[in-house]
């Protein structure tokens, strides 16, 4: 079976980074796939992915050499069962809140005696190697998402759980889940509360010797959750990405020519999207 990388850098103490799809393309996910992250998940939550099409997006990341990843859109055995039959190298599986569904994941994730995944791998012994049913235990990636303020409470029963290899947190939900506060929403937290819980989060999941992760909205805030210890970090999406590119085009075209260039006609009477 061709080994995980994620899980190589993860042993020399890199911090890894990882890319987003949201939207549903295998272009989109080959062209992301080229771009140097280390890993690039597939958002079958909140994306605008299906599991068809996020199989072929798994197919076109296959060159890249990236590992793949797939954040199914709940603690269903059948969507994390087929995800990895697919091709999917680490499962990152949302509002994961206390002991009990943290054993369920990773009971879906793990083959007999460790846990209850169905044998019938379809296309990941094409892409991971036929001897895939024997290694598959150890090089598959396994994160928990905390972002409820019941995960917070139950952190210490949640990290301890035998056979899972992380936790994931989404600060957006976390701030809806933690404060009761009208807090903006959103990645890249500054609130001195939210940072507070979210390096206890980190503390916590290193001191049961599994890894974490965080979901970042900029490069920078990126680098600083890096410095705070964080083995993974996500940084944008491609929807995201692609707007933020579309935006300084047109910005600078306006620029150049004094905004004598006038949007279209819809554009202008929205005042923008």
């Amino acid at each position: 079976m061709i080994t995980n990388n994620l899980k190589q850098l993860f042993k020399q103490d890199k911090t890894a980074l990882n890319g987003w799809l949201s939207v549903a393309s295998p272009f989109t996910a080959e062209i992301m796939a080229a771009q140097g992250y280390d890993s690039v998940t597939i958002d079958i939550q909140h994306g605008f992915v299906g599991y068809e099409t996020a199989a072929v997006m798994l197919q076109a990341m296959r060159a890249s050499g990236v590992t793949p990843m797939v954040r199914v859109p709940w603690l269903s055995p059948g969507d994390i069962m087929k995800a990895l039959d697919a091709g999917a190298y680490g499962i990152i599986c949302p509002m994961i809140n206390n002991a009990e569904e943290a054993k369920q994941l990773v009971s879906c994730v793990r083959y007999p005696p460790l846990g209850q995944r169905s044998f019938g791998p379809t296309r990941v012994t094409f892409a991971a190697g036929q001897d895939y049913g024997q290694h598959a235990d150890n090089e598959i990636l396994c994160f928990a998402m905390i972002e409820t303020a019941e995960a917070v409470r139950n952190i210490d029963e949640i990290v301890a759980t035998p056979g899972l290899d992380g936790i994931y947190i989404g600060p957006a939900d976390l701030t809806l889940g933690l404060t009761g506060k009208k807090y903006r929403t959103g990645f890249d937290r500054d609130e001195s509360e939210i940072i507070s819980n979210i390096k206890h989060i980190l503390e916590r999941a290193h001191s049961a010797g599994i890894y974490a992760g965080l979901h970042n909205g900029t490069a920078e805030y990126a680098a600083k959750a890096a410095e705070w210890g964080f083995d993974l970090v996500t940084v944008s999406n491609d929807v995201q990405l692609l707007r933020g590119a579309a935006t300084a085009s047109v910005d600078r075209f306006r620029q150049l020519t004094g905004g004598n260039a006038s949007a279209s006609p819809a554009v202008a009477q929205k005042g923008g999207y």
